[in-house]
């Protein structure tokens, strides 16, 4: 086992929690009764206003809690909806008004945020027209089917309502169902290599590195929806990492270890599909660890990248940690999730599936209670939502490697991150970059990606979908509502970006293609089958590993 990665001492970390800023909260509040004694002022003369009919505050564009006509039609209903949305509106006006530090009132204002949520009258029986009216509609059946979930969703989902219908998914049936083959496998990793489905392919070859703490089938996920099954028919040669869901012995799994894993990986691609370059293609902490491994590569002098693309990946974490998305996207959510965890040597992906789920818990959490409970619905039936869901786990390492560095912002500086006791700077990482990145991502918000841009050598083309984290990848041709923005001028900020960004209807899938094939040596005779003499296929796609645990991994 290696040593890991390191960090360099003398970077500045931000120590600060969660539990700090409700200290501060709590201090503010006290040393400045004016301004509270105020906003219980403007509490008062707001919920006066609901009564005499005079309240003009009305739910935030997207808010689909007060979609029923009720709501605007019963007088009862509609004062009932003024007076929540007022008083959360003082609340947080509050918030900005207690000389909180930028950090601190950011989580402040999330709090509040989550309290007000769970406080709000749709998720009561009496407070919802629509189940109230479903319930007088069933004579009741719909408690007894909800109260049937909620045993299941306390047994079998932690507690939380459950966000899909899972008996209608199946990895290997009809998700990730690509043909293809495992033509490697390692104690971290396996190697997938999908068959050639046109006469001839690119010379340069694909390798992909999904997230460690998801299963890599996003990238494969149900026929049409594929971004592998659609690159293989664009004449690409795919291969993708598929991670060993880790226990407990294998803790000790850090930064470095999945790096070298990956350049093993690499040299395996390089070997079968006889390229001496890779286009490689990472996501969130899998763009990450894929960044980490071509600095790591240009250190050693290894030039094995044709291109690095990165998707909704955060590098740069600097200019976002004073928003409550980007507060929770990097630091605090790994800690809340530590702290679920406990001491088990791993962190589990739902515990961290949780707290990403308390970041929006309108759209992730309450929504489904309604559904669930008040309703008596099944929740729905959407791949997406199923992959998201089959989380897995991550070594105390890796996930104690990537606290640090993003409380130290290593990644930004050069020689902040070693492996093998060299020091790495993405500077060196000479290769263009297809950079893209959500609008609406809530974890990695997308002018942080953006900062990526200067952080790498090379030529860096940035793509802006219109999607969130995860449909960001998920953008398949034919989409009715995706779109993404490009700009071809000379830009160096966010803001540059946008205002001189060109609108481009459907999906960005053609637009990477394009991009990759202009960086791609000249095309070739499609190989007839996965594999090589040196790596014969081991078994069919999408392998063993993605099923779950199968037995010890090599320490």
């Amino acid at each position: 086992m290696n040593t890991g990665a390191h960090i360099r001492d003398d970077l500045p970390r931000d120590g600060t929690r969660l539990a700090d800023s409700l200290v501060a909260l709590a201090a503010a509040v006290g040393t400045r009764p004016v301004e509270a004694l105020q906003s219980l002022h403007r509490s008062g003369a707001a919920l006066l206003d609901v009564a005499i009919g005079r309240s003009t505050v009305e739910p935030a564009a997207g808010d689909r809690r007060f979609d029923d006509p009720a709501w605007q039609g019963n007088p009862l209903y509609r004062g009932l909806m003024h007076s929540h949305l007022a008083l959360v509106r003082e609340a947080q006006r509050l918030a900005g008004e207690l000389a909180l530090s930028p950090r601190d009132e950011a989580r402040t204002r999330m709090a509040l945020g989550m309290v007000a949520d769970t406080l709000a009258p749709t998720n009561t029986l009496l407070g919802n027209p629509a189940a109230l009216r479903r319930t007088l509609d069933t004579g009741g059946r719909n408690l007894l089917d909800g109260a049937r979930n909620l045993v299941t969703d306390w047994r079998d989902n932690g507690g939380l309502p459950a966000m899909v219908d899972g008996t209608a998914f199946g990895v290997g049936e009809n998700l990730a169902v690509t043909p293809g083959s495992v033509v490697y496998r390692h104690a971290m990793l396996e190697l997938v290599q999908y068959r050639a489905q046109t006469q001839k392919v690119h010379g340069t070859p694909l390798f992909i590195v999904p997230p460690q703490i998801n299963k890599y089938y996003i990238w494969d996920l149900a026929p049409g929806r594929s971004l592998i099954e659609y690159l293989v028919q664009q004449g690409f040669q795919v291969f993708v990492v598929s991670w060993f869901d880790p226990g407990a012995a294998q803790s000790g799994w850090g930064l470095e270890d999945y790096v070298l894993a990956l350049e093993e990986a690499m040299q395996a691609v390089r070997d079968i599909s006889r390229a001496p370059q890779m286009h490689v293609l990472g996501a969130c902490s899998g763009g990450i660890t894929a960044s980490a491994l071509l600095a790591y590569l240009a250190a050693k002098g290894s030039d094995w990248a044709r291109s690095l693309t990165l998707l909704v990946s955060l590098l740069d974490v600097q200019g976002i940690a004073d928003s409550s998305m980007g507060l929770f996207a990097h630091l605090e959510t790994l800690e809340l999730a530590r702290t679920a965890s406990g001491g088990s040597g791993v962190l589990q992906g739902k515990d961290l599936a949780k707290v990403f789920a308390w970041l929006r818990p309108n759209e992730l959490i309450w929504n489904y209670w309604v559904n669930n409970y008040l309703m008596g619905e099944k929740p729905p039936t959407f791949d997406v939502l199923y992959w998201n869901s089959d989380t897995t786990r991550l070594p105390a390492r890796l996930h104690a490697d990537f606290i640090a560095l993003l409380q130290t912002n290593a990644l930004a500086h050069e020689g902040g991150l070693s492996i093998g006791e060299m020091p790495l700077s993405l500077a060196n990482v000479g290769c263009d970059s297809y950079i893209v990145a959500g609008r609406t991502d809530h974890i990695t918000p997308w002018e942080g990606c953006y900062q990526t841009r200067r952080m790498l050598g090379g030529h860096s083309e940035f793509v802006l979908t219109s999607s969130g984290h995860v449909q960001s990848i998920v953008t398949p041709p034919g989409g009715k509502k995706a779109s993404f923005l490009t700009n071809n001028g000379a830009h160096d900020t966010p803001e540059g970006f946008e205002s001189g960004g060109q609108a481009n209807e459907g999906s960005w899938w053609p637009h990477l293609t394009a991009w990759l094939a202009a960086r791609s040596d000249a095309q070739k005779r499609a190989p007839a089958r996965e594999g090589s003499r040196g790596h014969p296929a081991l078994c069919a796609a999408p392998g063993t590993y993605v099923l779950g645990p199968t037995g010890s991994a090599a320490e």
